[in-house]
């Protein structure tokens, strides 16, 4: 059959992880704009542990961290429902998500302490004199630490860890929502809007027209083969390990 002939595989909408982080993100982003997620948790810089978890909306305030388990069942039910669209062992990937789920906000919570997180302007209101001024990103760090961890003692990860460790599908989803919340906000302010776009479109003629290429090349001179350099380029001019990770997860279909 000719190309021009050739059927558009329309299923390829429901069994791919690309569409399931556009459908996903795209979910909650609306959810969110019609204010229908204010119980969803958020963790404060916190000396009292028991003070540490509040709602978006203060509408909620009641739930304190029964927000957590909310948040959770959420997520769960939309990943397993996708899961189960994509084929996926969705017993093993529930168990999984559970686990990550749990490990993930845990660090997120105590990267949030106030002697990890707090900066110099908030000592006094926290009644403390010093801390590491990591800010709450520190839970980053914890987790990032944790899955090394993880990875490296366990190099052969138990199936249902492995069934829902999927890195590429969770960062696409996250890329599509913070594309949403951008372009929401630059809605309200057009100065806003076209100095965005201005920066964009500078960003993307460095990124992929010149460092893009450069840094492929040179991959190349010192011997890297074609997949490899691809992915080392993607890193080095877009965005680090989420390019990468979404790099080589899109080649490793090539032959």
């Amino acid at each position: 059959m000719s190309q021009q002939g050739q059927k558009i595989d329309w299923s390829s909408l429901w069994k791919k992880e690309d569409w399931w982080a556009l459908w996903l993100g795209l979910l909650v982003f609306l959810l969110s704009w019609f204010l229908l997620l204010g119980w969803t948790p958020k963790v404060s810089v916190w000396v009292d542990a028991a003070k540490s978890i509040s709602t978006v909306s203060k509408d909620y305030a009641t739930l304190g961290a029964a927000s957590i388990l909310l948040l959770y069942l959420f997520t769960l039910i939309l990943t397993s429902v996708a899961a189960a669209a994509m084929k996926y062992d969705v017993k093993a990937f529930a168990t999984g998500f559970t686990i990550i789920f749990f490990l993930s906000y845990f660090m997120w919570w105590v990267g949030h302490n106030a002697y990890i997180a707090a900066t110099p302007d908030q000592w006094s209101t926290l009644g403390i004199n010093w801390s590491l001024q990591l800010t709450g990103e520190a839970g980053y760090i914890l987790a990032l630490v944790l899955g090394l961890l993880i990875g490296n003692a366990f190099r052969k990860l138990p199936k249902p860890l492995e069934a829902a460790a999927r890195p590429e599908w969770y960062i696409k989803t996250a890329i599509v929502l913070l594309g949403a919340v951008v372009g929401a906000k630059s809605l309200a302010n057009l100065q806003t809007a076209a100095e965005i776009l201005t920066r964009a479109l500078i960003a993307i003629v460095a990124a992929y027209l010149i460092f893009w290429p450069i840094a492929y090349i040179i991959s190349r001179k010192i011997g890297l083969d074609r997949q490899w350099s691809a992915v080392l380029a993607s890193g080095v001019s877009i965005c680090g390990v989420s390019a990468s990770i979404a790099t080589a997860g899109a080649i490793g279909h090539l032959p």
